[in-house]
């Protein structure tokens, strides 16, 4: 292969400059690829900071200056990696345009309710009653979308990376790794519980995420949360009484840290905490936020790069097999002097593709 698409005449290098069209600079095709990564430019419920619709395209141009050789995974590429569609996007843009219209209707209920939305269900005899529904009918047209396009993808035999877009996005394929999967566990690492009934009147909310994979996939028998530091009562309460999630909580993290506990130690803990198959979902804003500004929701706290890489390190060599993946939140400096959060993501991103890559062969 080589990585210009459009140069034939001499052979692929993998330490050469990333000018092909493709993640990473790569020119595989999503039929040759063993990961295949689903772009979600939608961010419709984000509720303080946007630019995770931004997400996709920012990790996909700074993909270009990661060096494809890792030294903790090896060389991933080899084995293939594309972005769907990533020259013509094809269904994304029906994505982005549904995201665009959600955001729209979002902006103008939050602007008469002074930004507190409403409870939920949202009552009969509420002004907006038809602009909440209207919403959460298109976040039901994404998740029905990317379970069909997941589907078509793991029936090739793929493993299936999504990047987000806000954190409601992986809903879809969730679902379709249900319908493959009897029984796994997801790794969440995030600096939110995303366990909400509902907020702000909306029912796939990105505040809401797991409480909606916990209701309706029932394949998923363990959720392991690390790195959580904001969090609502309702949630607190859910995580205390329900027995398929443990929290491994930011603070009590820390605390573990500073009495001189070993990392190593901490993390071959939360693998423990896993069944045999995992799905890793990142929250960008999991991670300490001088990795990540832009997000949309930065919490002070969370793990750094090489918390975040051993934690993966260590659930793969405990043997567990990594089935699929998420990356959300990640959103470009909105001043378009910096692309340091396209470039962190890229790299979370390659870390990722890396280590499901090696709990498959391993």
């Amino acid at each position: 292969m080589d990585k210009n698409p459009e140069s034939h005449s001499s052979a692929f290098d993998p330490d050469s400059p990333g000018t092909g069209d493709g993640i990473f600079g790569l020119p595989t095709t999503p039929e040759e690829a063993a990961v295949v990564l689903l772009p979600v430019p939608w961010e419709a419920t984000v509720t303080y900071g946007t630019g995770a619709e931004y997400g996709p395209s920012a990790i996909l141009e700074a993909s270009r200056q990661v060096d494809l050789f890792d030294v903790e995974t090896g060389r991933p590429y080899e084995r293939g990696i594309a972005l769907l569609e990533a020259g013509d996007m094809g269904w994304v843009h029906e994505v982005q345009n549904w995201s665009r219209e959600a955001r729209s209707r979002v902006n103008s209920i939050l602007e008469e309710t002074k930004g507190e939305g409403a409870e939920f269900p949202v009552p009969d005899d509420h002004p907006q009653k038809e602009t909440f529904a209207r919403v959460d009918e298109l976040s039901s047209r994404v998740n029905e979308r990317l379970d069909e396009v997941a589907t078509e993808w793991l029936q090739k035999g793929k493993l299936i990376g999504l990047i987000g877009g806000d954190h409601s996005s992986p809903l879809g394929l969730l679902r379709a790794l249900g319908r493959r999967y009897a029984d796994f566990g997801v790794l969440q690492i995030d600096a939110h519980a995303d366990l909400r009934p509902a907020y702000m009147g909306f029912q796939w909310s990105h505040a809401s995420i797991f409480h909606n994979v916990l209701e309706e996939i029932p394949e998923v028998q363990r959720l392991v949360q690390v790195g959580i530091r904001d969090l609502g009562q309702v949630e607190a309460k859910r995580i205390e009484t329900d027995p398929r999630i443990r929290t491994f909580f930011d603070a009590h993290l820390q605390g573990q840290l500073g009495r001189g506990t070993p990392w190593l130690d901490i993390c071959q803990r939360i693998a423990s905490e896993l069944p045999q198959e995992v799905y890793v979902s990142v929250d960008i804003d999991g991670l300490d936020p001088a990795l990540c500004p832009n997000t949309g929701t930065p919490v002070p706290g969370g793990l750094s790069f090489a918390q975040f890489t051993q934690l993966l390190a260590t659930v793969v060599a405990s043997g567990r097999k990594l089935i699929g993946f998420d990356l959300c939140e990640v959103a470009p400096d909105p001043t378009e002097n910096s692309d340091w959060d396209g470039n962190v993501g890229a790299r979370i991103l390659y870390k990722l593709i890396g280590y499901v890559l090696k709990s498959q062969r391993d």
